[in-house]
């Protein structure tokens, strides 16, 4: 667990305060509630002049139409919101089942939202999970944009981000620092005497990030990183024995890979094993995530395991905590340990 990071000044009042009203934008953009309506749902019946401004104030108070007004009798919804970037991949699979059980237990139903990997609008993202008006949120990772974040702070519901310890936190974080988790490795196999690296990394931010502090690491230490490979995103078997494939020229000395994910690096070990390249005599293989196929593989994978799944409950418990009118805590921003494991292909 590390120290709780210096929160936004805002942070304790988007908690407490009522969300932006339709009646806010109609005052700052000097119309009736009823010309913001119309520019919203109708806005062929509404000026260019009108619109502009009325659309002005909405983006700059982070206003959100709420897009089921009437439907419930309370405002609360018994629903939260899940924000992922993929479930084919097994991590995030589980993070969401984890958080879905604990959330359904206590009464609560999970709408789930996949954001993918390639650069989008999040803001557009965000207005429409957040126009469903749920009790809570849960996203993944921290790079979203300004205006994103604005908005998520003026919804006024109990956030939690999940896989990256952020540096602008909105609520409450239970993350880990990937670029860290990167360097790891890097001294793991430095100290096993390589000199000689290369990087296998899906096209994530998270995962590009864990590639930089591994070669940040391999060049502080003097030594070559060979090959550094961008790969597909969601990672896949077939991607990691591609990147194996395009290591061949490279491996006419030892080296030392790091693959973003296990999918990567269980689909190089069978290539190699194809290939004819020892492991890990000739190659030393060190994958991310410890899923159940890199203790099945033979040989068994090298890798860095953090508690995906516990994550997944952790979130369900600061939500639920906070959903009960409990206020923040210093333990709201957690950072999750990680080890890595190793096995035959190191």
């Amino acid at each position: 667990m590390f120290d709780p990071v210096s929160a936004p000044a805002s942070r304790n009042a988007s908690i407490k305060n009522t969300p932006v009203k339709i009646t806010d934008v109609a005052a700052a953009a000097g119309v009736a509630p009823m010309t913001v309506s119309r520019v919203i749902n109708t806005p062929d019946r509404v000026s260019p002049d009108t619109t502009a401004r009325v659309r002005e104030a909405i983006d700059r108070l982070g206003y959100v139409p709420n897009l089921i007004a009437g439907g419930l009798s309370s405002r609360k919804s018994r629903m939260v919101a899940a924000v992922v970037p993929t479930i084919a991949h097994p991590m995030f699979a589980g993070v969401v089942q984890s958080f879905s059980d604990s959330m359904r237990q206590a009464g609560y139903q999970v709408m789930l939202s996949i954001c993918g990997y390639e650069d989008s609008d999040d803001e557009a993202l965000f207005r429409a999970v957040l126009g469903r008006r749920p009790d809570a949120l849960l996203i993944t990772g921290s790079g979203y944009s300004p205006a994103a974040w604005q908005m998520l702070i003026e919804a006024h519901i109990p956030v939690v981000e999940i896989w990256d310890v952020s540096s602008r936190p909105i609520d409450m974080v239970i993350g880990f620092d990937h670029a860290q988790v990167g360097g790891e490795v890097a001294a793991y196999f430095l100290v096993k005497g390589h000199d000689r690296f290369a990087v296998l990394a899906a096209r994530d931010s998270r995962a590009m990030t864990r590639a930089r502090g591994f070669n940040e690491a391999v060049t502080k230490a003097g030594a070559a990183v060979v090959l550094d490979q961008v790969m597909p995103a969601p990672s896949t078997i077939a991607a990691g024995r591609d990147g194996l494939r395009a290591l061949l020229p490279f491996l006419d000395q030892r080296c030392a890979v790091f693959c973003s994910s296990d999918q990567l690096a269980f689909g190089v070990v069978t290539e190699a094993r194809v290939q004819g390249v020892p492991i890990p005599e000739h190659l030393a293989v060190c994958g991310f995530g410890n899923l159940e196929i890199s203790a099945m593989n033979e040989p068994p994978i090298t890798t860095v395991s953090l508690e995906g799944v516990g994550t997944g409950r952790s979130a369900a418990a600061f939500l639920l905590r906070r959903l009960a009118g409990e206020g923040p805590r210093d333990g709201d921003r957690v950072q999750v340990p990680f080890r890595i494991i190793e096995r035959a292909t190191s």
